[in-house]
């Protein structure tokens, strides 16, 4: 894992924000997740609630120690969406 890939900000007053990971391997870098606009394309363990809203409480992808590289991975649909989204304005 890369110096940059990996950031553990244990003084955060939200820290953990999720309590299904280690807090000894939890990454900060991805605070708010990117893959939070992909919707259901994602890949996370999400759901949403009874008002349309996506809660990923459940995921641990963004703070995992494989996060960083399967987010990367995700990097090309990201910004496709943002591209589509730009050119239909």
């Amino acid at each position: 894992m890369s110096k940059y890939s990996f950031f553990c900000h244990k003084e955060c007053e939200y820290f953990p924000c999720h309590d299904n990971i280690d807090p000894e391997n939890f990454n900060c870098l991805f605070c708010y997740c990117p893959l939070y606009t992909l919707g259901d394309k994602c890949g996370g363990n999400f759901e949403y609630t009874n008002t349309n809203v996506k809660s990923c409480i459940n995921c641990s992808i963004p703070h995992s120690p494989n996060g960083y590289k399967y987010i990367m991975s995700k990097f090309d649909e990201i910004k496709n969406l943002a591209t589509k989204n730009r050119n239909s304005k």
